[in-house]
Order: structure tokens, then C-alpha cells, then sequence
């Protein structure tokens, strides 16, 4: 708990830190947007089953970055709800980045017990390392594994579920494409085939591809001076059999 609590500590300096250098910038370091997705699919899963509302806020320098990151779903039957930290660093001519992220899915009218850090917390980390491409090679790789959290085997002990993604996203005719495929690298343990109710893996039961698709991107012009970003994505998760397509905005 010592140690998750210093994550938050590292996180308010750094903060302060970056804060004393906004005044001298012509650039404000700090962002903010939303999507607007019909589904929020993550790593070949959906979560919700409606339209998705995802705000983020960011505060980047000098390779650094630190942000949030959420999900709201529109299904007032079954809503699903994220609300994410990330602490990252981009380096290597922006090429390779680290990220420590904090997953966090609140539910409306419960207790969530956002600052439990103990071996009942709800929250999910991950430590992730990525391979962002170049502009001559647009090619991406991702490794990210739950490290800490609620990701248990049947035995109460941590799965360490991991995830690998590679994707190739060139320019065709000027429209930005991407191509990627997903794959569960933690199978289920033994314990958890034999026990009498089935234990699913974070990302699967089984080592196999659980997300694989192909996204493109175009700008809308909607007047002169405004445009809004569209990213449409054909999804399939092999290993569950399920399909999606996702369209979204981004404001």
C-alpha cells in the first residue's frame, strides 16, 4: 500500500514541477478532449454494450506525461464505468514509451473504495512498454502486464495477465489505416481448469489472439474553421468469436 501511495505522491510533485514552467511556455503543456465512440471495445473486449463518452485530460513535458482517462457508458441497465492515471515517458526521438497505468471501474451506488490499495482493491495496474514506430516504419509494439490488483487465479494469487499488440498503420492516399492483432500471453493455471466454476483470464482463457482488426481515419470538415476527427474500426475477438464496428469521434 507504502508503495502505491507513492505512486500518487511521485505523481502530485511531478505536477507541481510542470506547473512552474507554464507561464514561460507559448504552448500550454496541458490538454483536454472526449471521444464519443458506439462502443467501447479494449483489447478485443466491449465494455457496456452502448455508446461510449470518453474525456481525457493530459499534462505533457519534455517526454513526460502525465494524465486521466475515462469511460461512460450510455446503457443505464448495465453501465460501465473506467476512470483511468497514467504516468508515462516517451523517449528515443519519441520512438519508445513507458507507462504505469492505474485502472479503475467505479459502479453507481456501490462503495468503490477508490484509495483500498490492499490485496481486496478493485484497482488494476499495469506496466507497459511500447514501440511507437517512425514515419519511414509505421510499425507499433506493444507489451503491457497487469502487475498489481484485481487480476486473481482461483488461489488468490496474481495471474500477471499480459498482452501483446502489433500493429502497421501506414498512409493510403493520404488516409491514415491501421492493421493490428492482439494476443493473450497468460493461459488459465491448472487449478482454475479443474475448479468447479470456470475462472476466465483477464484478456481469455487460453494463449491465443483476442483482438484483431483493421481502423481508418478521415477528417470531416464541418465548417472553415472546425473539424472533427472519425476513426471507424472492424474488431474481432478470435478466441470469443465476437465482432464489432466502432465508430467514433474525437473532440
Amino acid at each position: 500500500m507504502k508503495k502505491i501511495g507513492l505512486f500518487y505522491i511521485t505523481i502530485l510533485f511531478l505536477v507541481i514541477g510542470f506547473s512552474a514552467n507554464v507561464m514561460a511556455q507559448d504552448e500550454s503543456p496541458v490538454s483536454a478532449g472526449v471521444d464519443i465512440y458506439s462502443r467501447y471495445v479494449w483489447r478485443g473486449t466491449d465494455f457496456g454494450s452502448s455508446p461510449s463518452i470518453q474525456p481525457c485530460l493530459e499534462f505533457s513535458k519534455g517526454g513526460f506525461t502525465i494524465g486521466t482517462w475515462g469511460a461512460y457508458t450510455t446503457n443505464i441497465n448495465a453501465p460501465a464505468q473506467e476512470a483511468d492515471i497514467y504516468l508515462g515517458y516517451t523517449f528515443i526521438n519519441d520512438m519508445f514509451s513507458i507507462t504505469f497505468t492505474d485502472y479503475f471501474f467505479p459502479t453507481d451506488g456501490a462503495e468503490n473504495d477508490y484509495f483500498v490499495y490492499d490485496d481486496n482493491t478493485a484497482h488494476l495496474f499495469e506496466g507497459s512498454l511500447s514501440f511507437n514506430g517512425t514515419d519511414d516504419l509505421p510499425i507499433g509494439f506493444l507489451v503491457g502486464t497487469l502487475i498489481y490488483g484485481a487480476d486473481y487465479d482461483v488461489n488468490g494469487d496474481n495471474r500477471y495477465s499480459t498482452y501483446c499488440e502489433l500493429s502497421y498503420s501506414p498512409e493510403i492516399k493520404g488516409m491514415p489505416v491501421s492493421v493490428f492483432m492482439g494476443v493473450n500471453l497468460t493461459p488459465a493455471s491448472d487449478d482454475d481448469l479443474n475448479f468447479l466454476v470456470p475462472v476466465n483470464g483477464f484478456y481469455g482463457d487460453d494463449l491465443g489472439v483476442c483482438n484483431f482488426g483493421f481502423s481508418a481515419e478521415k477528417t470531416l470538415n464541418i465548417t472553415e474553421t472546425f473539424e472533427v476527427p472519425l476513426n471507424v474500426s472492424l474488431i474481432t475477438n478470435p478466441m470469443k468469436g465476437n465482432i464489432f464496428l466502432v465508430a467514433g469521434f474525437s473532440f
